[in-house]
């Protein structure tokens, strides 16, 4: 997985869409997903890490970027 969308797809495959308007909050229900998954052994450990640390630096850019909106 090299994109948020991929992993968007991925989850659809396990009948998963999340889409809450809040677009770190849909990052992180991503990420807690991805984890229920990986802990019930249904992807693979490659898979779960590439998606994991992707997620992490969506939210880091967006966690950034509503910062500068704010002027924070």
């Amino acid at each position: 997985m090299k994109t948020i969308y991929d992993i968007q797809q991925f989850l659809k495959k396990y009948g998963t869409i999340i889409y809450v308007g809040d677009r770190v909050a849909d990052l992180e229900l991503m990420e807690e997903e991805l984890i229920e998954l990986y802990n019930s052994q249904l992807i693979e450990d490659r898979e779960f890490q590439n998606a994991i640390m992707l997620l992490r630096h969506e939210i880091q850019l967006e966690k950034e970027k509503n910062n500068k909106k704010t002027g924070e």
